[in-house]
């Protein structure tokens, strides 16, 4: 005889499988840095494209991708990104981890990628080339991708960092450190660029981007993680894949920057909406993403971080976005 509890009962299995989760969604945890370079995980949890491939997520946010990794080491996090540029040292020194979808950058296509990264100087400093830096004080979160950058720059002006006073900021406060004064340049990477230039008046925009690095990163676990359930990785890299596709597409831009705001402290949507349009967002991982990762890990070993070449198909595993690829050719449409 079928009772009232069991009808109820029903209902409720019903109402979440209307909504996108089922009663035997998947647990997971997914970090993503408090940026807009982590939309991709803020969208697909937003809109619901976790839940819709069958995963109860719970979204991570942590301030760098140090943090980050940390916390997936501390089995606090499932998956989480990492960049390109700092990434391989930890390889090297030997954690074990497997990059299964994009999270940021271009790196797909091209093996450098840093159009939301840039240095901002204070008016009244003479900075207005990368030449004015020498001598001067310049704030650099140590060991970022924005520090591999700056260096970068430095080389081919025929400089080192040894020609600048280089402070160590953290990426909360590069906004408040160059309109203090503590230092005179900032490097940094979106929204901090926008918020900058929107706070300091009178600041300059240096140089942003210019193909010097791949400010680039996918997401990873650990591989007991990645393959102890495979069916739950393989909805993630989906959910993934379905949420970058979502975000590019240029009618829903006011809803992402509505999402945004939500998520990074500090945004409003109009922010959100003008450093977006500065990050590529793709979830694919190939050719190209060794490509860059390789021309990440040369410049890692000219500056002395890393001994020698890692390969980078000991780290990338494309068989999840392949299928995705395979199964929904329409979310990369879009994409070169």
């Amino acid at each position: 005889m079928f009772s009232i509890k069991s009808s109820v009962a029903a209902a409720a299995v019903f109402a979440l499988a209307a909504g996108g989760i089922t009663a035997q969604a998947a647990e997971i945890k997914v970090g993503a840095a408090s940026n807009v370079g982590g939309m991709i995980v803020f969208v697909a949890q937003d809109k619901g494209f976790f839940a819709k491939h069958g995963l109860d997520a719970k979204v991570v946010v942590r301030n760098t991708g140090s943090a980050l990794t940390k916390s997936l080491r501390a089995g606090e996090i499932d998956f989480a990104p990492a960049a390109f540029t700092n990434l391989p040292v930890a390889l090297e020194k030997g954690i074990k981890l497997r990059g299964v979808v994009g999270y940021l950058g271009g790196h797909f296509s091209s093996p450098t990628s840093d159009g939301n990264v840039g240095i901002i100087a204070r008016p009244g400093t003479g900075i207005k080339t990368i030449a004015d830096l020498k001598g001067k004080t310049i704030g650099v979160a140590f060991g970022t991708t924005g520090d591999l950058y700056l260096q970068e720059l430095l080389k081919r002006a025929g400089m080192t960092k040894n020609d600048i006073k280089r402070i160590n900021v953290r990426p909360p406060s590069f906004v408040s450190s160059l309109d203090s004064g503590g230092v005179q340049a900032v490097v940094a990477w979106e929204p901090n660029v926008t918020k900058a230039l929107d706070k300091v008046k009178g600041s300059v925009l240096v140089v942003r981007g210019g193909g010097y690095v791949c400010f680039c990163a996918g997401m990873h676990g650990q591989p007991d993680t990645v393959y102890k359930d495979r069916k739950r990785t393989q909805a993630f890299v989906d959910a993934m894949a379905e949420a970058a596709h979502y975000l590019r597409d240029p009618k829903n831009a006011d809803e992402v920057a509505k999402i945004g705001s939500r998520f990074v402290r500090g945004m409003d949507a109009d922010l959100v909406k003008r450093t977006t349009k500065h990050v590529v967002y793709d979830a694919r991982i190939g050719g190209g993403t060794a490509d860059a990762f390789r021309a990440s890990v040369k410049l890692l070993i000219a500056q002395k971080k890393m001994k020698k070449p890692y390969d980078p198909m000991k780290y990338l595993d494309t068989s999840f976005i392949d299928s995705t690829i395979k199964r929904h050719p329409e979310w990369f449409a879009d994409m070169k």
